[in-house]
């Protein structure tokens, strides 16, 4: 059912021609997640940039702590999200190293990429 309301969502997004771009943001540590979520959804003419977000364990660690002590997230995700790291390298997409970046560099370095030619 999560699958389903997210690629409606989306390709509500997509069918609406008020948009340019669409960025969509959730944890996809698999590859089968990936290609489950792009083959239902309607591209047509859109052009798909799959992006992973980099980092090291000492500075997810040090991120997620943050967020534990700002109330943001609770204490397990820290495990979880460790145990999950080595996974994106084998994904098919473009990886983006955010270690020692700040938010503003991290987007310019996206923005860069819907740029150029795929």
């Amino acid at each position: 059912m999560v699958m389903r309301n997210i690629c409606f969502l989306l390709n509500s997004f997509l069918h609406c021609t008020a948009y340019e771009n669409i960025i969509f943001c959730w944890v996809m540590h698999e590859q089968s997640i990936i290609d489950e979520t792009i083959d239902r959804l309607d591209t047509g003419d859109a052009r798909v940039i799959k992006i992973s977000l980099m980092i090291d364990e000492t500075n997810l660690r040090k991120r997620l702590s943050a967020d534990i002590a700002r109330g943001i997230r609770s204490n397990d995700v820290i495990d979880r999200s460790v145990a999950r790291i080595d996974m994106y390298q084998t994904l098919d997409t473009i990886k983006v190293d955010t270690v020692n970046k700040n938010v503003y560099e991290i987007v310019s370095e996206i923005l860069s990429l819907s740029t150029c030619s795929q």
